[in-house]
Order: structure tokens, then sequence, then C-alpha cells
């Protein structure tokens, strides 16, 4: 069973959608219990750092995600989980992130040729051998919304990056932990096959 942590972040339906149909078992919960016992778990989320890592805290999920990465659970931060999973975000200034990989959250750089947030598809430049893009062509594309972007601090961690302004960090995996800036949910038959990779890990 793959557990979708809810923290009334938004966005968990789509996820749930696109996991049935793949075939695969799970469940929207934020039971510490199901969430440590399940197979894999997902934390999606559209919405601000600030308010997310609250809700985390409130709810009494950031020790649970910290234990389920402990125990080499296989994680999948989407969107801002991708960012709650670093460090800090200038979103939310003196907020921690939940810290589970080197890197902080950067606004988009003022551009008048680029709109922010970032929003739609874009193609994805894949390290060999990342896990989660097995079977995906080079330079697929990929939705995205966001307005802040991932620096990771370990380039060994990233798994795919794109352009849009300037070079983004679009995905990262290490050990049992991966993340996607895009919504896989969201990208068609690409973003499927992603999910797959994730739920055959």
């Amino acid at each position: 069973m793959i557990a979708i942590i809810d923290y009334d972040a938004g966005n968990l339906k789509s996820v749930e959608k696109a996991l049935q149909h793949l075939g695969e078992a799970c469940k929207i919960t934020r039971d510490a219990k199901e969430i440590l016992e399940a197979d894999k778990v997902i934390l999606p989320g559209v919405g601000a750092f600030g308010d997310a890592m609250e809700k985390l805290e409130y709810f009494g999920l950031v020790e649970v995600i910290h234990q389920v990465v402990g125990k080499k659970t296989p994680f999948l931060g989407i969107c801002l989980g991708l960012q709650l999973m670093f460090e800090s975000s200038d979103e939310a200034p003196g907020v921690k992130g939940l810290g589970i990989l080197p890197g902080k959250i950067i606004a988009f750089p003022k551009n008048a040729d680029f709109k922010i947030p970032h929003m739609g598809w874009n193609s994805l430049q894949i390290r060999g051998g990342a896990k989660l893009f097995q079977g995906i062509p080079q330079h697929s594309y990929v939705y995205f919304v966001h307005s802040y972007y991932l620096e990771a601090v370990q380039i060994s961690d990233v798994a795919a990056t794109t352009e849009y302004i300037t070079h983004v960090h679009a995905s990262v995996e290490r050990e049992n932990v991966f993340a996607c800036q895009f919504h896989p949910e969201k990208s068609g038959e690409v973003g499927l096959q992603i999910l797959q990779n994730f739920c055959a890990v």
C-alpha cells in the first residue's frame, strides 16, 4: 500500500487517481501508523512553504516523515513536497524545512521575458541511470507550476534538470528518497511512467 500524506496542502486526489489508474493500492492519510506501515510514501502538495511546514508540525508528521526515510521506505516528494524536503526556502525566511537532503529553495530571478510562476510544459535533461526515469526518453516534457526552484548542494542527488530563467534542479534521488518539482500526475504518459517507476523501486 502507498500512503499519500494528507496535511491539508491540496493536490492529493490527482495523485491518488493516477496511482489507481496504474492499479496501485493507495490511501490518503495522516495516521502515523498507516504511514509507517506503508510500502511506499508520497508527500504531494501545492501552496506555501511556511504554511505547509506549520501544518506538518501541527499534525505531528515531521517526525513520522523522518522515521519513514530513516527506515529506508521509498519516499517521493512532489512539487511543494520536493521543496519541503530541503533545508530552507526564500518563500519563508527563518522557517526550517524537513532537511532530508541538503539544499535550498530559491525565488526565480525577475525576468521580463518570462512569467512567474513557471507554469506549463518543459523538457527534462535526465541523468543516466536515474531510477525514476527508466524508460523515459531524454528531453521528455513534464508539467510544472512553481515560483521557487531547488538548488541542491549535492549535484549527485540531481536526477533531472530543466531550464527556465535559470538552471533548475527538477528532480532528485538518493537511496530511498525521490522528488519531482514537476507534477508527474499531470504529465500524461511520461508522468505515469515516472510514478510506475517509483512504485517499482
